[in-house]
């Protein structure tokens, strides 16, 4: 039996939206910028798919720009708001993803920014106070702080952070990659400047999403050498992928309150069963609906002779789950996220992360084999 508790990683594509981009690589292939007929129609399918996002999310079409996924959607975000806007004052967290910890990193040993690092608790929740006064005390910042985090699942309050970012005139970018199509987010209602999409975290293909750029906001191309995305991005466009993520999104926004109340029984029961099975256990993050992202239980593992390969004990047995992200997998130096929350890192922790498909059956086979390893001597 192969259960795939991962899904913070990577989802399964759903059918829907393979069966809306499969016209797109058989019959409708033109190149979006040709002017002839296979052009024209290809163009339109990405100019319906903006239309559909920018309505889920309650934006003009006109501040949807279309990218390879979140982590260039990220870069965008920072690096053409510094370039567009002379920001010499960027504030972040530690425990941001890569791509905007990296980045953020790289500009300032570049001499092109200073970097302040807002503090936050061991749940990983941001200090509002701290971060009012990095505010106060620096000429205008860009603020970049993610809506949820990915390895550990707490939320940011992002409409408080909103409101102290338009006190200061500061701008402020979110990392939405996490909440997109699990959140209803209506962004001309919440003080956010830029917000970023990656489709594969709701069941659309990889390799696409989108940034949210608010129109009061005009920033230099990231990718030069063409005009696509009104001259944002150049290169030709990820048409199927463009189509599928609009579909998966269409899909998610009508099935929310469904596919919530389902997951959110999933992780509430995995706790709960958790907790009774394996005496010992911790979690990291924030594990409440309201401060949690209902989609990742992070759970730190007692002391084990086996506690280091439980993930691969796990892999054995045909469970997929993750000892961090994803995309720091070449790493050998372990989550900078619980480093940064100041997590025992001698213990074990392992991110399981729910989708619509999986089910009760799935949490007891999972809890029936950890409960072997953590209590096999």
């Amino acid at each position: 039996m192969k259960i795939y508790l991962d899904n913070a990683a990577a989802t399964k594509l759903d059918e829907d939206v393979l069966n809306a981009m499969m016209p797109l690589f058989t019959e409708n292939y033109g190149n979006p910028s040709s002017i002839h007929g296979y052009g024209r129609k290809t163009r339109s399918a990405i100019e319906i798919a903006r239309k559909s996002v920018a309505k889920l999310l309650n934006v003009s079409p006109a501040e949807i720009f279309f990218t390879s996924g979140g982590t260039e959607a990220d870069n965008m975000a920072i690096c053409q708001t510094i370039d567009t806007y002379k920001i010499s004052h960027v504030i972040s967290s530690q425990i941001e993803h890569h791509a905007v910890e990296h980045t953020i990193k790289i500009l300032e040993k570049a001499g092109k920014i200073k970097a302040s690092w807002v503090s936050n608790d061991k749940k990983g929740n941001i200090n509002l106070d701290h971060l009012e006064e990095l505010l106060k005390n620096n000429s205008r910042s860009l603020v970049s702080l993610m809506h949820a985090n990915n390895e550990i699942g707490t939320l940011l309050p992002i409409n408080e952070v909103g409101e102290l970012c338009e006190k200061y005139d500061a701008i402020f970018f979110s990392d939405t990659v996490q909440t997109m199509g699990h959140y209803p987010l209506n962004l001309k209602e919440t003080k956010v400047h830029f917000v970023t999409c990656a489709a594969h975290k709701f069941h659309g293909p990889k390799g696409v999403g989108f940034l949210y750029v608010n129109h009061r906001f005009k920033i230099t191309p990231f990718i030069n050498g063409g005009a696509q995305e009104r001259n944002m991005r150049g290169g030709t466009e990820n048409v199927p992928g463009i189509v599928g993520l609009a579909k998966a999104l269409e899909t998610c926004y009508s099935e929310m309150n469904l596919h919530q109340k389902l997951i959110m029984e999933l992780k509430d029961y995995m706790r709960e069963q958790i907790t009774i099975q394996i005496p010992g256990i911790e979690f990291n993050g924030e594990t409440s609906h309201d401060k949690s992202l209902y989609t990742v239980l992070n759970c730190r593992f007692p002391h084990h002779p086996d506690a280091e390969m439980v993930l691969f004990n796990l892999d054995i047995a045909g469970i997929a789950a993750s000892g961090g992200s994803a995309c720091s997998s070449g790493s050998n130096q372990g989550s900078h996220v619980l480093r940064g929350l100041g997590i025992d890192m001698t213990k074990a922790s392992v991110r399981f992360s729910f989708c619509k498909y999986n089910t009760k059956k799935e949490i007891d086979t999972v809890i029936g084999v950890l409960k072997k390893i953590f209590t096999k001597k």
